[in-house]
């Protein structure tokens, strides 16, 4: 899939190991307890996982700018992850991916879409309500590494 995002030129693919080293900086530039490259490549390998990222043309060169893992599982999606590079945010990228992760998983004939998303992000939590999602209840403390509660957001397509 390729789009044009204002000035950027954005390829949508399949997430491979080669794009790992790139991903787990972005992870970790953008979480503050990050996956490991043996957690990406086991979504990678899950069946019922969707592995996506985002690449942009730079003309000399191609970098990984975002990337989304979802789930689809009988009657429901769920969005595991979904992370931009610090010098890609508010280009539309995490925008853009959602809206591809919906597209997938209405022709998969799935009508719901839920995600965690911890309750001080947000920035995070406008994208998703731009997108259509709305709060449907809390999970206690489930980031335990900063004790935080996360939000559970829904959206019906």
């Amino acid at each position: 899939m390729s789009a044009e995002n204002n000035t950027l030129r954005v390829i949508i693919d399949l997430m491979t190991e080669a794009d790992l080293a790139e991903i787990v900086l972005i992870e970790h530039e953008s979480f503050p307890a990050p996956w490991t490259r043996g957690m990406f490549i086991n979504e990678m390998e899950n069946p019922g996982s969707q592995c996506l990222c985002a690449r942009v043309d730079l003309g000399s060169k191609t970098v990984v700018a975002a990337y989304i893992i979802f789930w689809i599982v009988p009657g429901e999606a769920h969005l595991f992850s979904l992370a931009v590079k610090k010098e890609f945010r508010r280009q539309n990228l995490a925008f853009n991916l959602l809206k591809i992760m919906e597209e997938i998983v209405r022709k998969a004939g799935i009508k719901s879409i839920t995600l965690e998303v911890r309750e001080s992000n947000i920035e995070a939590i406008k994208l998703y309500e731009k997108r259509g999602f709305v709060v449907k209840g809390r999970r206690i403390n489930y980031y335990r590494e900063t004790n935080e509660d996360a939000l559970i957001m829904w959206l019906d397509i």
